[in-house]
């Protein structure tokens, strides 16, 4: 009589992506989702996150719906409780989420100002203090940000946006430096120009071919995930083989 092979527990990697709902976020999940990670997806278009999770599902994958305004402190915490008590854990935090408005800093006006600060910056680092407290107890885990050029780079026209994404840079290199005992790893994911819907339609159709594909970005952020455990990216700096637009 042939016996019954013992149960084995498959432990999947939890990775959390906000801001899920199209462009490089939607790369990202997508490509998780292929190695067989429980991706959580979050943004705060409902709709959209249901177009992605059926997506995945298509091709086999493992998806979860989590929509919200991350912006909102209130919405974040709630969200990541509810990964925490769906799942027991989160291993992987992709913050993705941004907006921007492309004017000179005289035009930007300060509710425009809040608003990207809220979303580029303060939704981050709520992101993270939600998810630290399990990785620590875990004692592994990987966040990552993903910046833009600006952060890096002079662009006119983008005060508020840089203001964002190189302030969460520095919030990514104090907490890389603070969770090395906890076996937690920060990577800063420093795109240039990628071809999503954060640029006008004239704009893409112009440059299309100094852009870098969102596919590309996502292939590198799960590259750098396969890599050995002891091993860190801390930056990466992605540019289209042109070079940026000027």
């Amino acid at each position: 009589m042939a016996r019954t092979p013992p149960k084995v527990d498959l432990y999947r990697p939890v990775v959390w992506v906000v801001g899920a709902s199209r462009g490089i976020g939607r790369e990202i999940a997508k490509h998780f989702a292929s190695i067989g990670c429980e991706v959580c997806l979050s943004s705060r278009s409902e709709r959209d996150l249901h177009k992605v999770a059926k997506e995945i599902t298509s091709l086999g994958g493992r998806a979860n719906i989590f929509p919200g305004d991350f912006s909102e402190e209130h919405e974040i915490l709630k969200t990541a409780k509810r990964i925490l008590k769906t799942f027991q854990h989160i291993d992987v935090l992709i913050n993705n989420a941004g907006i921007t408005v492309f004017k000179s800093f005289l035009d930007t006006t300060i509710d425009e100002f809040d608003d990207i600060i809220d979303s580029n910056l303060e939704g981050p680092i709520i992101c993270i203090k939600a998810v630290l407290p399990s990785m620590i107890k875990q004692k592994k885990g990987w966040i990552v940000n993903i910046l833009s050029n600006a952060a890096v780079k002079t662009f006119e026209g983008s005060a508020a946006y840089t203001a964002t994404k190189a302030g969460l840079q520095g919030v990514s290199r104090v907490l890389r430096e603070e969770m090395k005992p906890f076996n937690i790893k920060v990577t800063s994911v420093i795109p240039g120009p990628v071809d999503t819907n954060m640029w006008s339609a004239s704009m893409r159709k112009k440059h299309a071919h100094r852009m870098i594909t969102a596919k590309s970005v996502a292939e590198t952020i799960l590259s750098i995930y396969q890599l050995p455990d002891d091993v860190v990216v801390d930056e990466i700096i992605i540019r289209p083989l042109l070079g940026d637009i000027d």
